[in-house]
């Protein structure tokens, strides 16, 4: 099995960093991880922050960069994940004011994603896109509109990165999904959930929830995966005690 990458997706402290980001990416290093996925750069030039970076010995090595902003100024953010050295440039969501409502318009969505995916591998980065749980409520053609996303585009312009929660929580196997896309799938959101009383999802600490992590973090390994990126999007503790928590979980179970 392929050893993994362990990053953590900086969403989760995004309370922290706003406070003080160079202080929170320092914290992080000293948890143990190796890289961290940007959302967001709190203003920072990504000179500075490529020193920072290299100071902590960490990887930036993906960032989550909405829609509208790759469709107002691609070059720019293509350009400062150069300079950090990152490989990664993530599409993270589709505001609901801009889901597609029909096949026609999920396919120009795709259409878009493949000439955004292309120019980025021009630049020598990988472009993908990660999903919630709509994708799998989407249709497209005779299909979902996930499976339909990396059917119509290919894997050099558009890879996948796959949140696993979000897969299960849609009502679809995570561990068929990681199997199916093998090859295709090289960052994938290792996250824990349940549900409340309402039926909602309540993300949780790694080894808290209903997601089979370790059959998953198995299936990642066969396919592909090169990092395993943490990320809670709802806290019940001090964020960085939560992150700290699933490091550890994956240190008791995965990493030893």
């Amino acid at each position: 099995m392929t050893t993994l990458n362990i990053g953590l997706q900086l969403f989760t402290l995004r309370d922290e960093t706003a406070k003080d980001f160079p202080g929170t990416l320092r914290k992080v290093a000293e948890l143990g991880y190796q890289g961290v996925e940007f959302a967001g750069y709190g203003d920072i030039p990504a000179e500075e922050m490529k020193a920072l970076l290299d100071e902590l010995g960490l990887k930036g090595f993906s960032s989550h960069v909405p829609l509208q902003s790759m469709r107002d100024n691609l070059q720019k953010e293509i350009d400062y994940l150069k300079v950090i050295g990152a490989q990664y440039m993530i599409c993270p969501y589709i505001m609901p004011e801009d889901r597609p409502q029909s096949s026609e318009e999920w396919g120009a969505l795709f259409t878009e994603l493949q000439q955004f995916g292309a120019e980025a591998s021009k630049q020598g980065l990988t472009f993908g896109y990660h999903n919630h749980d709509f994708e799998f409520h989407g249709a497209f053609k005779d299909t979902n509109a996930f499976d339909g996303m990396f059917a119509e585009t290919t894997p050099e312009a558009v890879q996948v990165e796959m949140d696993v929660c979000w897969v299960q929580f849609a009502g679809q196997d995570p561990l068929e999904y990681i199997q199916k896309y093998a090859g295709r799938l090289p960052l994938l959101h290792l996250k824990d959930f349940d549900k409340d009383e309402q039926g909602q999802m309540k993300t949780l600490e790694l080894g808290q929830g209903i997601v089979n992590l370790p059959q998953v973090i198995e299936q990642a390994g066969k396919a592909g995966v090169q990092w395993l990126i943490v990320e809670q999007d709802v806290c019940q503790n001090p964020p960085l005690e939560s992150v700290s928590n699933s490091y550890n979980w994956l240190k008791q179970n995965y990493l030893n």
